[in-house]
């Protein structure tokens, strides 16, 4: 067991090191990007939902699926536990019945946040579960906390290894009062997984509530759980003994359809969205228009975007949905650096949210890092030292830098945006952090007016050399 850990561990670090460097994109940048794109399955539902089809033992098919590393690291750790997965173009079928084991292997294909929910959807099925070390971008402590905390509460018993977490249960998981100190999405999603089983009522207070989270919820309810939602943060949720499988469409990624919004007005551009639900969208649409971008709904899930006028500064606060998404706001600083005058983020989710602006001052940015709460009120990062807000002096035109390096997934798209308004070639490498929650983004962005291709490196180099 612990051979095998190592070896995953081992074998993941020889990946992203190798990986990091030897495939890049070239980008031809410095024109106006048109055209039309559909955006992916949302990455933050379709792994959550592939956990969630666990909680039953039928067979759950799931539509709309992204071909990206984030499913396939979700699929490999599935596997690596009995459960038979099939997949067929963007139609993924998973069943559980012929699970055999509660011991989540280390993946050979890379990490990411999952393990630590499979713990409550596994518990379920076995009194001990373990699961490995967690991965994902480096964007701050992301502490499970919250998520041990719930599963203790539910009566589960949880121990804390070097390789690991290791959860134990020596009955059925009864209901229980989870109040959440921080409206975690994952916090909220592992308490959904632990409630729809449980014995009694659970509620949840102070929880998230993305839409992503409501697409969960409409899943467990299709599988039979019982789940109410108030609009003060408050989920109730009645145990069942059993849930059915369902059939269940991903619904389409917010956050890169924010991207390619971004990418349309940046560039004085003109790009139609399809496969995305404008109300998704929320307070992104606000501000976007705010800035001088334009929108124009052509139909149910399809959005025009483009400049409508002068690109003009201005003060972002990220919260918690309904507020400016976290994921949101690096494709909107690119935007804000061509913007004629002084911008500000506060950011208020993760207190490491900036190290990709580093990469935006080599293409010509102007942009200064502060500690100070710059914004409506103090948040939970006040005198921490934390660098959690960023001052972004503007307009400063791009230009090529031979080469940035992508530092994690959602600074990915940032940086493509970054290199298509710069005029002349730049390099941008780390694609494996992107390619894990878009996938292979070259062919969507070459069938418009960018000019991107995916280049090999003759010289891999070990991250972070």
């Amino acid at each position: 067991m612990l051979q095998e850990i190592v070896r995953g561990i081992f074998v993941n670090l020889v990946y992203w090191s190798l990986m990091n460097h030897s495939i890049a994109y070239r980008i031809r940048g410095g024109h106006p990007v048109r055209g039309e794109i559909k955006t992916l399955g949302a990455k933050n539902f379709a792994t959550k939902a592939m956990v969630a089809a666990l909680l039953s033992e039928k067979r759950t098919t799931l539509t709309n699926v992204p071909p990206i590393g984030d499913t396939d690291i979700t699929r490999e750790m599935l596997e690596s536990v009995g459960v038979v997965v099939t997949r067929d173009g963007e139609t993924m079928q998973i069943d559980p019945s012929a699970m055999r084991s509660s011991h989540v292997s280390t993946p050979h294909s890379g990490s990411n946040r999952i393990p630590i929910l499979l713990l409550g959807a596994l518990l379920h099925h076995w009194n001990e579960v373990f699961v490995p070390v967690l991965g994902g971008c480096k964007i701050g402590t992301r502490g499970v906390d919250f998520h041990l905390e719930a599963i203790r509460a539910f009566g589960g018993i949880i121990e804390e290894t070097d390789d690991g977490f290791v959860a134990r249960r020596y009955k059925s998981l009864h209901g229980a009062r989870i109040q959440l100190p921080y409206p975690s999405v994952g916090a909220t999603e592992t308490c959904l997984y632990l409630g729809v089983l449980a014995e009694g009522r659970t509620v949840i207070t102070n929880a998230a509530m993305e839409p992503e989270i409501f697409e969960l919820i409409t899943m467990l309810r299709s599988m039979g759980a019982i789940i109410f939602t108030t609009p003060n943060r408050e989920i109730r949720i009645d145990g069942v003994p059993e849930l059915s499988g369902t059939n269940m469409r991903i619904l389409g990624d917010r956050i890169e359809a924010a991207s390619w919004a971004c990418l349309a007005c940046a560039s004085d551009g003109d790009i139609t969205v399809h496969g995305i639900r404008p109300e998704t969208l929320g307070n992104f649409l606000s501000y976007y228009q705010l800035v001088g971008g334009g929108i124009e709904l052509l139909g149910v899930e399809s959005i025009r975007f483009f400049r409508k006028g002068p690109i003009r500064p201005t003060m972002i606060e990220t919260d918690v949905y309904p507020g400016f998404s976290t994921d949101w706001q690096q494709p909107f600083a690119v935007l804000l650096t061509q913007a004629d005058g002084i911008s500000v983020i506060h950011e208020t989710v993760y207190e490491k949210r900036f190290g990709y602006l580093k990469a935006l001052n080599k293409l010509g940015a102007k942009t200064q890092l502060t500690s100070q709460c710059l914004g409506s009120v103090p948040c939970r990062y006040l005198d921490q030292g934390h660098e959690h807000s960023a001052i972004i002096m503007g307009p400063t035109p791009f230009h090529d830098a031979d080469e940035i390096t992508i530092p994690d997934l959602r600074a990915g798209l940032a940086y493509v945006i970054a290199a298509a308004i710069a005029p002349g070639e730049t390099l941008v490498n780390g694609i494996p952090f992107l390619e894990r929650g878009y996938g292979d983004i070259v062919p969507r962005l070459a069938a418009m007016s960018l000019r991107i291709e995916k280049v090999e490196r003759s010289e891999p180099m070990l991250a972070g050399v």
